[in-house]
């Protein structure tokens, strides 16, 4: 009797995982439009530019990359949530479309979260380990957001 309990749950499983797969993400990103992005407001230099795009991308710009593995359900559902998340929080694409206000919160918060090893997620480092930021790494992305939110005039 409990074989063939466990041999329908183990079915059941199955046919879930396999009809879940039909439920895919959309992965149409809405469109990077010139003067809105962060390089359009703020001084980025290149060495943040590939910390930015290296770190903080993927889930914080309208550019993610994404893996292989998103295909797979329900893993794709839960990457998006962070997708949705992180640009919902700050969003490098549209950043130029912020408030002066907005903008210094933003660049503030870039160096609270990298000071305080919240960001970027451990959950993405598992697998994305290029994306692990070094201490020096954090403190020219803390000091360059300093630098960029002093410039900022708020109204």
């Amino acid at each position: 009797m409990v074989k063939k309990i466990l041999k329908v749950i183990v079915l059941l499983l199955v046919v879930g995982f396999v009809v879940i797969q039909f439920f895919r993400i959309d992965k149409a990103a809405p469109a990077v439009v010139q003067g809105e992005r962060i390089e359009d407001a703020v001084s980025v230099p290149p060495d943040v530019a590939l910390l930015l795009g290296r770190s903080c991308a993927d889930c914080h710009s309208n550019t993610t990359i994404y893996p292989w593995y998103v295909n797979i359900q329900p893993v794709a559902w839960f990457m998006q949530n962070h997708i949705n998340d992180g640009r919902r929080h700050f969003n490098m694409s549209v950043f130029n479309t912020y408030a002066p206000k907005k903008k210094a919160k933003k660049l503030e918060e870039i160096c609270e979260q990298v000071e305080s090893a919240e960001m970027p997620l451990p959950s993405y480092l598992w697998i994305h380990r290029d994306a692990v930021l070094k201490d020096t790494e954090a403190k020219a992305l803390c000091d360059w957001a300093k630098q960029e939110r002093a410039k900022i005039v708020i109204e």
